[in-house]
């Protein structure tokens, strides 16, 4: 349905000789890292540092390491089809240098900082996935004037290190970003569990899940002002004041913005979609791509975002505390209605008035529970998503024609991405 031909750019090489012979030990240590998960790599590089100080430890022995585990394996990762899988190595790389970020001179707040960083916690790191693919989505040559045109591979292959060095940076900051919100929603709905474990503030308290928040958004600000790239800055700066006019909007709601649906599209733009939208559309800029590229990445990013959060609405009444890895329900036991409930209210306008009431009465929770399970509330938001879904598919789709294949390969694992979202159960 999406496929379409793509022109053929050359691939960027990187030269091993000089790499391995500089710096020997951690050479090895991150082809290990990338291997067997057995050297950290946050024991190899300068602690507190932002996100590109670090990769400047690392980036060019990573590229490295991962083309020879990419040229050892080549068979295995050719038939490998799973988004997450083809960014694997990376997702690696990125865990071990979030983890360094996150490092404080204070120990607790350090400890509070880290909670959602360490191994077996960290989630599914589906945001920094997105980044990474669109990263190699958009590889594309960037038209430049003749007199500026690079002449040798050698140059062109340095800057290619240098803008995934960059690149990656974004996907670090983003996901910061993402696990601050978190922190900052789980105190606010007093949530006790996140991602199968206790939540940080059932655990430390609400003033260290706070305190750890505005923490790592100080972390992720060192880190983008790094980047040096005021356009960049601006984009995301404008995804933190969203992230707090979506929890605003969902706190301080009248009666009839709680049954609009377009108030409601808005305030989940805000609280999810942002985020991976301006972030996507980070990628495109750093890359030099035009505005139309750039707008089809953050259209993607958007779409892709919109479908998310609509799916985590329906598997808020259709899922179980155990697969969600939070309590189920606990939309409506706040009081808060979404794209399922606010269908079913269409079809049912009698459902008006409970809904009005608040949800205080736990009777008010059964009933407007009854009317869902009778109307079509849940199928027409899994539509609604899907409609999205196709959305962000086809900004990909209307991409610049390119042949190489990996960029040709990530351009369907992003297309896969958005079914995989739609069709998720947990």
């Amino acid at each position: 349905m999406f496929s379409r031909g793509f022109s053929r750019i050359s691939r960027a090489g990187f030269n091993n000789y000089q790499w391995r012979q500089s710096c020997p030990a951690l050479y090895t240590a991150v082809y290990h890292q990338l291997l067997w998960n057995s050297h950290p790599l946050e024991d190899l590089i300068p602690k507190g540092r932002g996100c590109m100080e670090i990769n400047s430890c690392s980036s060019h022995l990573f590229h490295e390491a991962r083309r020879q585990i990419h040229h050892n394996a080549a068979s295995t990762i050719e038939d490998q089809s799973d988004p997450f899988s083809i960014v694997a190595d990376e997702l690696l790389i990125l865990a071990d240098r979030l983890r360094v970020m996150v490092v404080a001179e204070v120990p607790k707040l350090g400890s509070a900082a880290e909670y959602f960083f360490k191994l077996g916690v960290e989630g599914k790191r589906f945001r920094p996935t997105v980044l990474l693919l669109m990263a190699t989505a958009l590889n594309m040559p960037v038209p430049i004037s003749s007199p500026e045109r690079l002449s040798t591979a050698r140059v062109s292959d340095s800057l290619a290190t240098e803008l995934r060095t960059r690149q990656q940076c974004i996907a670090e900051i983003t996901e910061m970003i993402h696990v601050a919100s978190l922190l900052h929603d789980d105190v606010l709905d007093d949530a006790d569990t996140r991602r199968g474990v206790s939540s940080l503030n059932s655990v430390m308290g609400n003033k260290l899940s706070v305190l750890a928040g505005d923490f790592l958004l100080s972390r992720a600000c060192v880190a983008l002002a790094s980047l040096k790239n005021t356009e960049v800055v601006s984009l995301l700066a404008k995804v933190v004041e969203h992230l707090v006019t979506g929890e605003t909007m969902q706190m301080t709601t009248t009666s009839e913005q709680r049954l609009n649906m377009e108030y409601y599209m808005q305030k989940t733009y805000f609280k999810t979609a942002s985020l991976i939208s301006n972030s996507c559309k980070a990628i495109a800029l750093l890359a030099g791509q035009t505005a139309e590229v750039a707008t089809l990445a953050f259209e993607y990013g958007k779409n892709l975002g919109l479908a998310y959060q609509l799916i985590d609405d329906v598997l808020d009444y259709t899922g179980t505390s155990t697969s969600l890895g939070k309590g189920s329900l606990s939309d409506i036991r706040h009081g808060i209605v979404t794209a399922p409930l606010l269908f079913a209210i269409e079809e049912f306008p009698q459902l008006r008035q409970v809904v009005q009431r608040g949800f205080d009465n736990s009777a008010d929770v059964d009933i407007a529970l009854e009317y869902l399970g009778r109307s079509q509330g849940i199928q027409r938001a899994k539509a609604l998503a899907q409609t999205h879904a196709n959305l962000a598919a086809e900004a990909i789709d209307s991409l610049p024609e390119n042949n190489n294949d990996e960029v040709q390969r990530s351009r369907r694992a992003l297309i896969d991405l958005t079914q995989i979202v739609i069709t998720r159960t947990k």
